[in-house]
């Protein structure tokens, strides 16, 4: 076994250490070379030595470097190598954290790191977490707490009777909303097209003078940090609207929640705490392994009423937290422990550089373009930038060349009609020489097929 993982991580360090120097795109040599892995299952047990290494040698390869420092495609970052170290040690440990009976130490890290999260957000410190899978599932786990607070006022119990013959439960959303949460609202039997769609200005942000009447019986589904933009609605004056009427306001924060910690951004999150649930990511840029998502209800027991669990064989009777209790999984790892890690590792002094400094880059990559004439999208508010190079075929030509170089990644969207490409800062690892090897990539690539 000592032997086995230590290959293992070894190959695990090497694959890390040689990320700078590779292209962050996969090239075609290493995708054609998993047609090798192809095979039937073996009626003999193949060495556990042999396994890894094929792995390392056909897989690593066609990874796209996701964890290295130009990986600018999705709002995500690597993981931090104290927030990687922390996982391999919990798997190890290999603890189900449902009950905090049966695995007191997880348990515990993960109650001490809620708290830590909740005072970081500014939430109200009465909040309920869980550690769940990403944004989906949080949005998932904090709208099921809103659906039981609403069905039981009017007095129906969903969890036991159901959503056939319930009462009307009204949903408000943004129509930039993020594709997650609809995926939320179909699992939770609410529907993903049975919403009320409310306009958004120039940025995505929802026009809290077009919202429609609210009564208590209505979820709004609010937004902090705009996939495309970084926008964030009025989540203050929308809360102040809502709370008037009764009505549920979630907040799905899945990156731009962390914008409170910032000196220069956090008055992008004002009126946040004044909200009822909020669902965030830690593997965006807290830089945490996947999976890591995190939803807060300020009611704790609403959550843990649409969640719990019981039978007669699980643990009862502690006066101490169950996870499990208030996620959607009964069997699962100990995702807190890796974001203890990095939170305490990291403090709030470096998260604070963390994300003031990613927000920095991305605005060097908008001066960078718009000063050789390409056309920024968006307001530049947080650490997301959308960038045109002409009509879709040219822009969608640029991106793709880019992408097949290997300095950088990016990947392409189409904003309010314009096709753009779309550049999201979020690792840790990223520096200024980074930055400026990317941008004279974007700048080279773009000079080839867009005439002055």
């Amino acid at each position: 076994m000592r032997r086995l993982l230590e290959d293992a991580s070894q190959r695990a360090i090497r694959y890390l250490e040689n990320l700078d120097k590779r292209s962050v795109a996969p090239t075609r040599e290493a995708l054609s070379q998993l047609a090798r892995m192809e095979s039937d299952l073996p009626e003999e047990p193949t060495s556990a030595d042999d396994v890894i290494a094929e792995l390392d040698k056909f897989v690593s390869p066609a990874t796209v470097a996701m964890a290295g420092a130009r990986f600018f495609g999705f709002v995500i970052g690597g993981s931090l190598p104290v927030a990687l170290g922390a996982n391999w040690l919990a798997g190890a440990w290999d603890q189900n954290s449902a009950y905090y009976d049966v695995t007191p130490g997880t348990a515990w890290v993960e109650e001490l790191a809620l708290r830590w999260l909740i005072k970081i957000f500014k939430l109200p410190p009465e909040c309920g977490g869980a550690f769940v899978t990403g944004a989906t599932l949080a949005n998932f786990s904090a709208l099921a707490a809103a659906r039981h607070v609403i069905l039981a006022r009017a007095g129906w119990n969903v969890e036991s009777d159901g959503l056939i013959g319930a009462p009307e439960i009204r949903l408000v959303v943004g129509a930039e909303a993020h594709p997650t949460l609809f995926k939320s609202l179909g699992l939770l039997g609410l529907g993903r097209n049975k919403v009320i769609r409310v306009p958004v200005d120039g940025q995505g942000r929802m026009r809290a003078d077009a919202l429609p009447s609210l009564s208590d019986n209505t979820i709004i589904c609010t937004q902090a940090g705009n996939v495309n933009t970084g926008a964030f609605d009025p989540i203050q004056e929308i809360c102040r609207r809502a709370h008037d009427a009764g009505a549920w306001v979630h907040v799905d924060g899945a990156f731009g929640l962390w914008a409170s910690v910032a000196p220069t951004r956090a008055y992008l999150t004002s009126g946040v705490e004044d909200a009822d649930s909020w669902a965030t990511d830690a593997h965006k840029w807290l830089n945490v392994p996947y999976d890591s998502g995190l939803a807060f209800v300020r009611d704790a027991e609403a959550l843990r009423a649409a969640m719990s669990v019981s039978a007669e064989y699980l643990p009862t009777g502690t006066a101490r937290r169950n996870p499990s209790e208030y996620t959607p999984e009964l069997s699962r790892r100990a995702r807190g422990v890796e974001v203890w890690a990095a939170l305490l590792t990291l403090g709030r002094s470096g998260l604070t550089d963390l994300i003031e400094r990613t927000c920095r880059y991305a605005r060097r990559f908008a001066q960078g373009l718009s000063e050789a004439d390409y056309e920024v999208l968006n307001e530049v508010v947080l650490n997301q930038v959308l960038v045109s190079f002409g009509d879709a075929h040219t822009t969608n030509k640029v991106i793709a060349e880019l992408q097949a170089d290997g300095t950088c990644w990016c990947g392409g969207t189409v904003w309010q009609g314009y096709p753009a490409m779309r550049i999201s800062v979020s690792s840790w690892a990223t520096t200024d020489t980074d930055i400026e090897r990317s941008l004279g990539a974007m700048l080279r690539t773009a000079a080839k097929h867009v005439t002055p």
